[in-house]
């Protein structure tokens, strides 16, 4: 009589069938894939002001101004610079 009263064990704690070291390996390489992104558009961004000689400095002439470098936007979006970078990949 007590015996069908006790709680099934086999059934009393959940058991997570997800595979928690694929989701953290996928997590760690979108976040890496994420930094890449960012990391190729600011480079691209600096060649293209680089190339375009958008950033001269004007008391040096031939020189690069750093500042200028840092925050200067030669495109309008961040994929633009991805998508350059990633057609163009020959100087």
């Amino acid at each position: 009589m007590y015996r069908e009263s006790a709680p099934d064990e086999n059934k009393l704690f959940w058991r997570s069938h997800i595979n928690h070291v694929a989701w953290s390996l996928l997590l760690v390489v979108l976040a890496f894939s994420v930094w890449l992104m960012i990391a190729l558009a600011n480079a691209e961004n600096q060649r293209n002001a680089y190339a375009g000689k958008k950033c001269e400095d004007r008391m040096f002439k031939g020189e690069t101004d750093m500042q200028c470098m840092k925050t200067v936007r030669t495109r309008d979006h961040w994929w633009e610079h991805v998508g350059y970078a990633l057609t163009h990949t020959k100087p």
